[in-house]
């Protein structure tokens, strides 16, 4: 009597389990019978299951596939990196002209600070520190975002100076 060749039962289950190949070329594969896949099936409570999980993941696969080699084929790091680079020269331009609103605020703030108040410019003088409470509070507020520094308490802060600068220019 001839040596029966050993059987990769956990193979056998897998591509059960997964659905594929039939259970006809399963069985051709591993020199088995139909029958006898099946009766082991039943008894260790096979269930073919993940069918429908591979058939997506497939789809899936062959989407990206054909998407990168359509798109010259860029990995998820280099996306990143070009995003991150395009992000971080947009937040450096935000922090330069933040830089210039700043330098024209502190100005009209010194020209305010200088200025003799009389009957004659006390409405001028009035718009322009309102004008000015209004540019250094949005001045802030920018650099805040900008530079990352947002946060409940940070706002918080913002508001309180927001209030202080408000009272101020109306005793103005």
């Amino acid at each position: 009597m001839a040596a029966r060749k050993s059987i990769d039962w956990e193979a056998v289950e897998a591509s059960y389990r997964a659905g594929s190949p039939s259970v006809r070329a399963l069985a051709d594969a591993h020199g088995l019978t139909e029958g006898a896949i099946r009766k082991r099936a039943v008894k260790e409570g096979w269930a073919r299951d993940l069918t429908e999980k591979v058939r997506i993941a497939t789809k899936e696969k062959l989407v990206r596939t054909q998407v990168r080699t359509e798109s010259t084929q860029r990995t998820d790091a280099e996306i990143i990196d070009d995003e991150s680079e395009q992000r971080a020269g947009l937040v450096l331009a935000h922090r330069t002209g933040l830089a210039q609103w700043r330098s024209i605020a502190d100005k009209l703030s010194v020209a305010l600070a200088e200025m003799d108040v009389n009957e004659d410019n006390l409405g001028d003088f009035s718009r322009a520190l309102n004008a000015g409470v209004d540019a250094q509070l949005k001045v802030i507020k920018g650099e805040r975002q900008a530079y990352g520094l947002d946060s409940e308490e940070g706002n918080k802060a913002v508001d309180e100076l927001a209030g202080l600068m408000d009272e101020l220019s109306k005793e103005a």
